[in-house]
């Protein structure tokens, strides 16, 4: 990364989800706003408004359809042309579901299979440098192994940790594949940014093991030794000491921006009998602050949109200038902030229940709507990069 990237991303989630006559049902993102139909029109959109990086992920489901066979007739498209625009990709390879033959997050074969699927991306693509891996760890085990939502509908710790384990040995093996054929490679681990609140002196304690719980995917990827509770947690839910120490030995995080990722919804008040709420506290400043402490790593804001499903356009544009306003004060406390992101262009679909329900209904967090109209807070998107393009390219610390 030679200058501050101000990016977004083509939402481009996969998960299975229980369809109403209770059968298994793939929800596509791409499908449902459009993309694979208007995928040279989206391209260009990034484009005129300014952007640098595109968070692009083509299907692995669609991609990978078995050991060793894959249909590449999509990806040559939209890479050639994501080359053509000069737009720098972000690669997303895993978002929230896998292929139909891998089954889900529980398959101990899932991360080999994403390990091949990576070098041979990297081998088709080799101009690509930065990549994602694996999307959110801690929200596609979270939604897929403990709360019952996606994939697996798994609702236990043994599920969860199970998830875990398995994604982060897939986001180590395909970060390495990839570095075998693309030495140049960073990544940049996607995460959802969360805290938990306790509601009162009762709730301390599960407070506190819910915030040793968020930063679980970045310690396990990062090689960062968990604390003594947290191991107890692992070891009693199904993670064995060789399984541990095989993630601390292949640490990959000298190859390493950590992606932090801020909504809303990121921050939850927690109840002593397991209940939590949804509240905005201390905002992306206070928690993102705290990653970096914990790790010590160069930093991209990597996802963030309105909150608001009103279609309030005013409260989409207030809410990108507070991420921004958080991003300059983090820039001049010391963090080093290499990129910024609204996500996504277009609007999304049923993203209101976290794809757990196929409505059909439209989401208005895009710099775009699903008619490729520009809304007001893709406008402002566009006049802020221009503003402080110049500024964040002299002052922001970037990776050569």
């Amino acid at each position: 990364m030679q200058r501050f990237l101000f990016a977004t991303g083509i939402e481009n989630s996969y998960p299975v989800i229980q369809g109403p006559d209770g059968k298994p049902l793939r929800v596509d993102e791409m499908e449902k706003t459009g993309h694979y139909r208007h995928w040279r029109e989206d391209l260009g959109l990034v484009r005129d408004l300014g952007i640098d990086a595109l968070r692009y992920g083509p299907p692995w489901y669609r991609v990978h359809l078995g050991p060793g066979r894959y249909d590449w007739e999509f990806t040559d498209q939209a890479m050639a042309e994501i080359r053509r625009l000069g737009i720098v990709p972000i690669v997303d390879l895993c978002h929230f579901g896998v292929p139909d033959w891998l089954g889900n997050f529980q398959n101990p074969e899932f991360p080999r299979f994403l390990a091949e699927y990576a070098r041979a991306f990297a081998e088709r693509f080799p101009w690509v440098e930065l990549y994602t891996p694996v999307n959110e760890i801690y929200v596609t085990a979270k939604l897929s192994a403990r709360l019952g939502m996606w994939n697996e509908r798994g609702e236990s710790d043994l599920t969860f940790v199970t998830a875990v384990k398995h994604l982060v040995r897939a986001n180590i093996l395909a970060t390495e594949a990839i570095l075998a054929v693309q030495p140049k490679a960073r990544f940049i681990q996607s995460e959802s940014s969360e805290y938990y609140h306790p509601s009162g002196p009762d709730a301390i304690e599960r407070a506190r093991h819910l915030n040793e719980l968020r930063f679980l995917a970045l310690d396990l990827t990062y090689g960062n030794d968990v604390r003594g509770r947290t191991y107890e947690y692992l070891m009693d839910n199904g993670m064995t000491r060789e399984e541990y120490h095989f993630l601390l030995d292949h640490s990959v995080r000298a190859r390493c921006i950590m992606g932090n990722d801020y909504y809303a919804v990121n921050e939850h008040v927690a109840y002593p009998d397991g209940r939590v709420d949804m509240c905005e506290m201390f905002g992306y400043y206070v928690i993102t602050k705290q990653y970096y402490d914990r790790y010590r790593l160069p930093v991209m804001h990597t996802e963030t949109n309105n909150r608001d499903e009103g279609g309030k356009e005013k409260d989409a544009r207030v809410w990108l200038e507070k991420q921004w306003s958080n991003l300059i004060r983090l820039k001049a406390d010391g963090v080093p902030i290499l990129g910024f992101t609204w996500y996504g262009l277009i609007d999304q679909v049923d993203w209101d229940s976290s794809l757990s329900k196929n409505d059909g209904k439209v989401n208005r967090y895009g710099l775009f709507d699903l008619e490729r109209r520009i809304r007001p807070v893709g406008k402002t998107y566009r006049d802020l990069i221009r503003v402080w393009r110049s500024q964040v390219d002299n002052d922001f610390i970037c990776l050569g």
